[in-house]
């Protein structure tokens, strides 16, 4: 690796932050630094191809991502076999997997850590060979996800309306059959939470007792989501103790639905799955966090 190198991969529509200005702050800050800023703006078009390419052209220590979690899923899946250190600069409409790791500061305050050597190593998930870094889910939130990518209305304003439009429009529960090593759940639900962290992009806290480098994922089964319920989740105070939640912690499941059901991954629609097979990585990821 280039000690000197640092690639900064920009998502040029994520959130409603100047990229330009952004860009102009990095490169200003690597340059007090003394080090080579090399910039890559996705395009929705062969960006995993283009993203490995340009890494391996500069062969970076450092790779900076600006954008949601569904940028720096992109970049981490782009180089899941290289260990660069990568940084986040949470400018998504979803910043989920930031929230999590305490980058809620300014942006000036995150491209400072951002150029830090203090980090973290956390998990991801492998779901039918396809990379989770934050939460994936089926069902409600991802109906939730559906909807939203379709309104004109962005941001939270746009997430707050889909809510409750997805609430009143939800449909009937789907079966379904959860497998580990140590049991076999049969259930009817309306949504089931595959997660490596705690909190949804909203700040929403899902998963209490997640923990990203610990070698397990939690799957967490909603059964009946009623408003009740809901604004239980949203006020972090999750029902998980209730007949209407049920939480598993494993490194391997493997989960058949008895009809296609909308499923998303770090925040990006997937296409509908009946079935999925799900492990937890055997490597990590490193990304850069302030210093306790």
């Amino acid at each position: 690796m280039e000690k000197n190198n640092v690639m900064l991969v920009v998502n040029p529509i994520s959130g409603g932050v100047d990229k330009a200005k952004l860009i102009g702050q990095v490169s200003h800050y690597a340059k007090y630094l003394n080090l080579n800023l090399y910039c890559l703006e996705t395009t929705g078009v062969d960006d995993l191809q283009n993203i490995r390419e340009y890494y391996a052209q500069y062969n970076p220590e450092r790779v900076i991502v600006a954008g949601g979690d569904g940028t720096i899923k992109l970049v981490a899946e782009a180089l899941e076999q290289q260990d660069p250190l990568f940084a986040i600069l949470p400018v998504g409409s979803a910043n989920g997997l930031a929230t999590d790791l305490g980058l809620v500061k300014s942006l000036e305050d995150n491209i400072a850590i951002a150029f830090q050597n203090h980090f973290v190593a956390i998990d991801f998930i492998n779901i039918n060979n396809r990379m989770c870094i934050h939460l994936s889910d089926l069902g409600l939130n991802a109906d939730l996800i559906k909807n939203y990518e379709k309104s004109s209305i962005r941001g939270k304003l746009g997430y707050a309306l889909q809510v409750f439009k997805t609430l009143s429009q939800a449909g009937k529960s789907f079966e379904v059959s959860i497998k580990n090593k140590e049991q076999l759940i049969e259930a009817k639900a309306q949504m089931i939470v595959i997660a490596n962290s705690q909190k949804y992009g909203t700040g929403v806290v899902i998963n209490p007792i997640g923990i990203m480098g610990d070698g397990k994922f939690e799957l967490i089964i909603l059964r009946k989501i009623t408003f009740g319920v809901f604004l239980k989740i949203i006020m972090g105070k999750i029902p998980v103790s209730s007949g209407d939640v049920t939480v598993i912690s494993t490194n391997k499941a493997l989960i058949n639905i008895n009809k296609p059901t909308s499923f998303q991954i770090d925040g990006e629609c997937c296409a509908d799955e009946t079935n999925l097979d799900i492990s937890i990585s055997t490597r990590q990821l490193r990304i850069a966090t302030l210093k306790n």
